[in-house]
């Protein structure tokens, strides 16, 4: 007979917390499975219920009921669940203890409960906090679960209990079963033991966020699961910003015997989007009786308990469907590259984070410099990508646009929207003239939300800046504005001056470090002053309602160095680059500037890094300021690369560090150089690491964040003198010096 059966999977841009908007999506995807031809089955993400990111509000038992509510509403609705089996996230209290959970929902009946087997609790994760694990892997059976008023009314035939534990489904036609998120990545995963009790097809619902070069090793540890055991896998994961510093990045996928057949987007504005696949059983059967080594495996494991629904089947009662239905062929795998990365995922977090916090626009101090520059580049992006997803008709993408227009008062950028929006609905046109709608469309949102402002000082702002800034501003068609802050620098060393009747001057003046120090921070700490001053007005100065966010735009090596003045222009509401390096974000801003054609991002990405706080030597207008970032830091952002990645993710301390970057650099430094460099970054790392405490919420794009908040948990009061571990290093230096060079052994050799 014919053994075809159709499943979905979704992405799904669910928000923490907000019940009622996710059963939406929910309810949504669910939908669209339905409308897949010959589709009985629907995975959905993570804790999809409630949102992932809860956090410590899966401490209460308030998430735990309105969670219940969700779970009700769909076991409710006669038709929603009818003849498709629902996988859906949701956290379960049972006897008392908090879990993980995936339901099962067929026909308004719960099928099973399957609680996570292995928690994620390293990186940005916590859920050991949140939830208990499930540790009954060696009992083999199912336990029963007490529904609550609540479920037990919502099903029917109402249901009293129903099974909790890691069980097999059986349908008519073959065995299915799941594992979540963390359950892939680890050694032991339960899909080893599942695939060889039999189970045909395996779900993993994820909550995974997005990080540069991830994907693939995602979409490595799926395929390699199916190439080793053969099998349908299906991923599931949420796409957006639900409340935190994260993006889930979707590509929720298909993959059948080691081939993917079919792969969600990774960025979109997209709430809801579902993929599926017509998985043909009888190839996974006759995959798996090639391989010897697996049918004798199989035929020794200790089966799991099964889950006994062999009165429904996964194929379709339609004939018509069963014979038009086409084995889904293997598709080339998506990966963007790492400067589409860079600016697509923060492009579609912010986009969330603006319409969730209902904020009018953006505010961007923009210095000309390459990582303010990148910030517009990606508020740009961000335009663009809703401008596609507008004409191509997403009603999320053209309510958000609609909400930010009504704070508008009078005409301008906002009937330039609408009169864009209206002619590309009322003609059918070509894709040239579908790209000029786009950037039309692109332009005039770019210039309703985003206000940059360079701030400059007539005595310390080169004039190469400031025309880097005003051509960017241009090309992506920004709401720009330029000042100069040396009134503002000028009254607060007045009323100094008052107080002290000292007056302090730069180093090149005569004045000593800390008085160059304190002229350098009043002109950084003032344009945070200036900027969040100008996030408040500047709507009222257009004629529009509401506020603006403040971006921040300091980069992960310069956080890791503590090259910031706390409570400067780093101090901000959001910052999408906090965690990227230097290096990705110039090869970002080439990229952009060639694929998307802004020519200035690219002459920004080549210009030398300035903080332009010191007096230029020479004349302002002729002049490059002479003032370095990488001269002021000690050491060049390529080291502090190095330096972060040994750190956080090789979990190197200054010893290790040292001993490590001996054999790395050893054709270019000498042990005593690579000591200096080492003892300088600890000595400046553990100086500025208060600096941390403080660090605006960023963009998770890298594993060397030191965020101090969720990810990069350390102490922010250190003895910077580091005594033992300078002192080992300064050891090994000296033991080395001791030993004859490899010329001078050549020698002794030869005689």
């Amino acid at each position: 007979g014919n053994n075809k059966v159709v499943v979905s999977t979704c992405n799904l841009n669910q928000w923490a917390m907000d019940f009622d908007g996710n059963y939406e999506r929910i309810k949504s995807s669910i939908l669209l499975a339905k409308k897949i031809k010959g589709c009985k089955y629907r995975l959905g993400p993570e804790l999809e219920i409630s949102g992932y990111s809860c956090e410590d509000h899966f401490l209460e038992l308030d998430t735990f009921h309105h969670s219940a509510q969700t779970l009700a509403l769909i076991l409710k609705d006669e038709n929603l669940t009818r003849d498709i089996l629902c996988d859906i996230g949701c956290p379960i209290l049972h006897n008392n203890v908090r879990y993980n959970c995936r339901v099962f929902v067929l026909n308004r009946q719960i099928v099973l409960i399957r609680p996570k087997i292995y928690l994620a609790d390293d990186g940005n994760y916590r859920e050991k906090r949140f939830f208990a694990s499930w540790d009954r892997n060696d009992d083999k059976v199912l336990h029963d679960h007490v529904l609550s008023d609540i479920l037990r009314e919502a099903t029917y035939p109402k249901q009293t209990v129903v099974p909790i534990g890691i069980g097999i489904i059986a349908t008519q036609e073959t065995l299915l079963a799941s594992e979540v998120c963390e359950e892939l990545w680890t050694a032991n995963s339960p899909h080893i033991q599942m695939y060889l009790s039999g189970v045909e097809i395996i779900a993993n619902a994820s909550g995974s966020h997005h990080e540069l070069r991830k994907l693939n090793s995602r979409l490595t540890l799926m395929k390699n699961a199916t190439s080793k055991c053969g099998g349908a896998y299906l991923y599931s994961n949420h796409r957006g910003c639900d409340g935190n510093r994260l993006y889930f990045d979707g590509c929720s996928s298909i993959l059948i015997n080691g081939e993917l057949v079919a792969q969600a987007s990774q960025f979109s504005l997209k709430e809801v989007e579902v993929v599926s696949a017509v998985v043909d059983l009888d190839a996974i059967r006759t995959y798996r009786s090639g391989s010897a080594s697996f049918q004798e495996q199989s035929s020794r494991t200790t089966m799991l308990p099964i889950v006994d629904l062999r009165h429904f089947s996964l194929r379709s009662s339609e004939q018509s469907v069963v014979l038009t239905l086409s084995t889904s062929p293997p598709v080339p795998i998506r990966i963007h590259l790492p400067e589409e990365e860079c600016a697509m995922g923060p492009a579609c977090w912010l986009w969330d984070y603006l319409r969730r916090a209902n904020a009018g626009g953006f505010l961007l101090p923009l210095s000309g410099g390459a990582d303010s520059a990148s910030v517009a580049a990606i508020v740009r992006v961000a335009c663009e990508i809703a401008a596609s997803e507008a004409l191509q008709g997403n009603a999320q993408v053209l309510e958000d646009i609609s909400r930010l227009l009504e704070r508008t008062v009078g005409a301008g950028s906002s009937n330039q929207v609408k009169e864009i929006l209206s002619n590309a609905r009322n003609n059918s046109c070509s894709a040239a003239s579908k790209s000029i709608f786009e950037k039309d469309l692109a332009d005039a949102l770019c210039n309703r939300m985003l206000h940059t402002v360079y701030m400059g000082s007539e005595k310390n702002s080169s004039q190469a800046t400031r025309e880097r800034a005003q051509r960017l501003a241009e090309s992506i068609n920004s709401y720009h504005s330029t000042l100069q802050i040396d009134g503002a620098v000028n009254a607060i060393l007045n009323i100094f001056q008052m107080l002290t009747n000292k007056t302090p001057r730069y180093l090149t003046n005569g004045g000593s470090v800390v008085e160059d120090l304190a002229l350098q921070n009043i002109q950084a700490r003032l344009r945070m002053v200036l900027a969040y001053l100008c996030s408040l007005l500047f709507p009222w100065c257009r004629g529009h309602s509401g506020f603006l966010l403040v971006l921040g735009s300091a980069n992960v090596d310069e956080a890791l160095r503590g090259y910031m003045t706390k409570y400067d222009c780093s101090s901000a509401d959001v910052n999408p680059i906090g965690g990227m390096s230097k290096g990705d974000l110039k090869r970002m801003l080439v990229h952009t500037a060639r694929t998307r054609n802004f020519p200035a991002l690219e002459e920004i990405a080549t210009a030398v890094p300035t903080a332009e706080l010191r007096p230029i030597d020479g004349d302002v207008a002729d002049n490059y300021h002479s003032q370095t970032d990488e001269a002021d830091m000690g050491m060049t952002y390529e080291e502090l690369g190095v330096f972060g990645r040994l750190r956080k993710v090789l979990r190197c301390g200054p010893v290790r560090m040292f001993v490590t970057l001996l054999d790395t650099w050893k054709a270019t430094c000498t042990p005593a150089v690579v000591a200096e460099k080492v003892k300088r970054f600890f000595y400046f790392y553990s100086l500025n690491r208060h600096k941390m405490t403080v660090l605006t919420p960023s963009y998770h794009a890298e594993c060397y964040s030191p965020d101090d908040n969720r990810f990069d948990l350390r102490q922010f009061l250190y003895n910077t003198k580091w005594t033992r571990q300078f002192d080992t290093i300064d050891d090994h230096v000296a033991m080395l010096s001791s030993l004859p060079s490899a010329e001078e052994r050549s020698l002794k050799n030869d005689v």
